[in-house]
């Protein structure tokens, strides 16, 4: 199946500007609580932080508001607030003064910081960079730990081939080594996907644009579901 064809048939969300893509409203409680929702920048972050610090050491769900974080919390070492995060020393902490460096409600806040990746690999979707290049040629090199170390070096690198249903689809080429990197086994097993390969109930397309399975990272912080090729590499550019 030619990737236009593709395009033109799933209900792909819209792109937001690059700047953009990755950022998160955070608002479980702030707008009843008359205060700007927070704004989470992934591609500020990423830079410098694996994923497992926030999604394994912090215990921030993979979905945006389904952690119960509190002000309180952050104040006292979680969450946010964790050792070596913004505990007022590794950057800045939960001062009145810094408030609204998060509690912004704006989703381009930040923007201005977006030039800092130039040097990084491009790609042609999402925020416009190849994360994945840039880790592999060690152009990016974030932190894996920051008080709590992962378990010794995952030795699990099998690349999965997943058949398509849909006939003139071409396989899904799923490979473990960079998600293993960033993230631990358990942000993915058993919760989003089952840990035996074809025995998660309902895994389709569909569902991942709905914010499911792969949808979970990559409808709105990983490359997104329009960058067919990348998990689809054999798909044609063109109907010829």
């Amino acid at each position: 199946m030619p990737v236009m064809v593709a395009a033109q048939f799933w209900d792909l969300p819209p792109a937001p500007p690059p700047d953009e893509f990755g950022n998160l409203l955070i608002n479980r409680t702030s707008s009843k609580n008359a205060v700007k929702p927070v704004v989470f920048s992934h591609w500020l972050h990423r830079r410098k932080f694996s994923c497992r610090i926030c999604h394994s050491e912090m215990e921030f769900g993979m979905k945006v508001n389904t952690t119960e974080i509190t002000e309180a919390a952050n104040k006292s070492g979680q969450f946010c607030g964790s050792s070596g995060c913004h505990d007022g020393k590794a950057a800045f902490g939960h001062e009145i003064s810094t408030c609204e460096k998060c509690h912004n409600g704006n989703l381009s806040a930040g923007k201005e910081r977006f030039a800092e990746l130039a040097k990084l690999p491009t790609a042609g979707f999402g925020n416009k960079i190849d994360w994945s290049k840039a880790l592999s040629k060690g152009l990016s090199v974030p932190a894996r730990h920051l008080t709590i170390k992962p378990v010794n070096e995952m030795a699990f690198k099998d690349i999965l081939v997943l058949e398509s249903e849909w006939l003139g689809t071409p396989p899904a080429i799923f490979p473990h080594r960079p998600h293993t990197w960033l993230l631990d086994c358990s942000n993915c097993h058993p919760d989003i996907f089952h840990i035996k390969k074809k025995t998660t109930q309902h895994f389709s397309m569909t569902a991942n644009l709905q914010g499911e399975y792969c949808g979970v990272c990559h409808t709105n912080v990983a490359f997104p579901m329009a960058d067919c090729k990348r998990c689809h590499p054999a798909m044609t550019n063109s109907p010829g």
